[in-house]
């Protein structure tokens, strides 16, 4: 029998080079164009709709990255697999099943999965927990015979399909949202992996051979049809007999997983989550400073939590611990919907704003919006003409991003047509991150000074985001800051007639040029569902 791996990963293992082999921004020519021969095999078979000037693609590029990567960019390879998906999906009927299912149905699954903490690492990767010595038998026993209150059916147990939801989760709310957080690394490849403690002290062999199965159908389905969605697994108070059970607990997974699971002794926890995540985003159990245990809400990142806003405080739960996923409006605002049923009756809620500025600093692009999305609000509106060859790709969806030089005349001042309306204060507001000077304050009858320009350099991606964070045009706050824990109640600001929720309560920023490379964002049924964004309007 093999020895189970034991030890922390490499200390490269940490590093964002390591991490961005075959990720978006980062691929070889190679395997450029095996993403290509991918897209068109796909295409032809049926499963793959390209980008139009009147329509979005049916998959985003980083998808099928991730399957590409899981095959060792064979694209031939990777269609089998993403074919196996796609019909998986339809049989399942996945875009309903996390639109319609129950809200408690969904919350009952969470409380038996891995569940994200609401922090990321140092690489901006979603932290997830998961102890499995809560897990006792009657728990596991109700969760496995209880009736299912969603409404939508399909081939596979009412237990799996909770769980499809919460993989749903991940890709549609977690993931997106962490890829749109201003000053993450490298914001030219979004995120699609998550990092997840197990902790597996205090589990006895019968306790493990009872949760076999459940334990099974997780990793089972996401080596399956979420493939490339785990980036570490670090396992905490393995047992002694933890040896006997890995020779079928390995079974679940393919090699490429395998790989990604490390062992840790009780002296190498702290030192390796460490190398990994901030001191302030390891729970305190395993030697960090936050306050978070499986059955707890997120916690949400203070640098997330800059750029939310909360719609309702009383929303707070159902945004952290229910299914939702994320739309985009025309001022490139994330819009959080809350989705899924409640007694029986259809849920869709706007609850939470991401707000333009901090989506264009993240994405480093003072055009966040492309025309796809614009088209998708503005339906009635006909097509506007291409700014390039319609099927042109631009080099920094794929290539990394070349070092951006500085004009450097200073900017023009532009005096905005509306004056800029009061921001919120965010959800949980907090002050920037060290080495980084908080927004501007700027008094409704005064212009944005331009920003001063150095001479011209070449600026890395950290210090275009840290630029465009220092500039970007902010209105004096009308709420007070509440601290960590709180939320704030959006107050509705009319701009040109439309509502808070068309804008974020913010009048479009039009006086800043952020000196960053042009961006396109790569929307994708995971991100924006198929659904027409103009679903919007309900809530104006």
């Amino acid at each position: 029998m093999d020895e189970p791996p034991s030890g922390p990963p490499p200390a490269s293992a940490s590093s964002e080079q390591s991490r961005l082999r075959g990720h978006l921004g980062h691929l070889t020519n190679q395997e450029e164009a095996a993403l290509d021969e991918f897209k068109k095999i796909s295409a032809v078979q049926g499963f793959y709709r390209p980008e139009t000037n009147t329509q979005r693609a049916s998959h985003d590029d980083g998808t099928l990255v991730r399957y590409l990567r899981a095959r060792k960019f064979v694209p031939q390879d990777a269609f089998v697999q993403f074919k196996d998906t796609e019909i998986w999906r339809k049989d399942n009927n996945l875009d309903a099943l996390y639109e319609k299912i129950d809200i408690q149905d969904y919350q009952e699954a969470r409380s038996v999965y891995p569940q994200w903490t609401g922090r990321r690492d140092k690489r901006g990767i979603p932290v997830y927990l998961y102890e499995v010595g809560k897990l006792d038998s009657k728990k596991m026993i109700a969760y496995s015979q209880a009736t299912s209150k969603s409404k939508i059916k399909g081939p596979s147990p009412s237990r799996m399909l909770r769980l499809f939801a919460l993989y749903e989760n991940l890709t549609r709310f977690v993931m997106p949202l962490c890829s749109a957080v201003p000053t993450r690394p490298n914001p030219e490849s979004p995120v699609d992996q998550s990092n997840n403690i197990v902790d597996i002290s205090k589990v006895g062999l019968k306790q493990f051979w009872n949760l076999r199965s459940h334990m099974q159908d997780a990793s089972q389905l996401a080596t399956a049809h979420y493939p490339e969605t785990l980036d570490r697994i670090f396992i905490i108070g393995a047992p002694s007999f933890f040896p006997t059970v890995w020779g079928w607990i390995k079974k679940w997974f393919d090699p490429i997983t395998t790989s990604k699971i490390f062992i840790l002794s009780h002296e190498q926890v702290k030192p390796t989550l460490s190398a990994f995540m901030d001191v302030s985003s390891i729970p305190k159990k395993y030697g960090g400073e936050l306050d978070f245990e499986c059955g707890m809400m997120p916690s949400i990142d203070p640098e997330i939590s800059r750029c939310l806003e909360l719609k309702d405080p009383k929303l707070e739960e159902l945004f952290l611990t229910g299914p939702t996923r994320w739309v985009d409006n025309e001022e490139g605002d994330l819009i959080a919907l809350s989705v899924g049923s409640i007694d029986g009756k259809p849920h869709k809620e706007a609850v939470a704003t991401m707000h333009s500025w901090a989506v264009r600093t993240a994405t480093g692009s003072r055009t966040f919006q492309s025309q796809r999305t614009q088209q998708g609000f503005n339906a009635s509106q006909p097509a506007s003409q291409p700014t390039s060859a319609p099927h042109s790709r631009p080099q920094s969806r794929h290539h990394a991003v070349p070092p951006t030089t500085v004009d450097p005349s200073p900017p023009q001042q532009v005096q905005p047509a509306v004056q800029p309306q009061p921001v919120a204060a965010g959800m949980y507001q907090q002050p920037p991150p060290p080495g980084m000077q908080p927004p501007p304050q700027v008094q409704p009858s005064q212009q944005m000074p331009p920003p001063s320009v150095p001479p011209p350099v070449f600026q890395s991606h950290a210090q275009v985001q840290a630029s465009a964070y220092a500039h970007a045009p902010v209105a004096p706050e009308s709420e007070s800051v509440v601290p960590i824990g709180s939320a704030v109640k959006i107050v509705p600001a009319l701009v040109d007639g439309q509502n808070e929720l068309r804008n974020g309560g913010v009048a479009p920023p039009k006086m800043i040029a952020i000196p960053a490379p042009q961006l396109q964002r790569a929307e994708t049924q995971y991100m924006t569902p198929a659904t027409e964004p103009s679903e919007l309007k309900h809530f104006q």
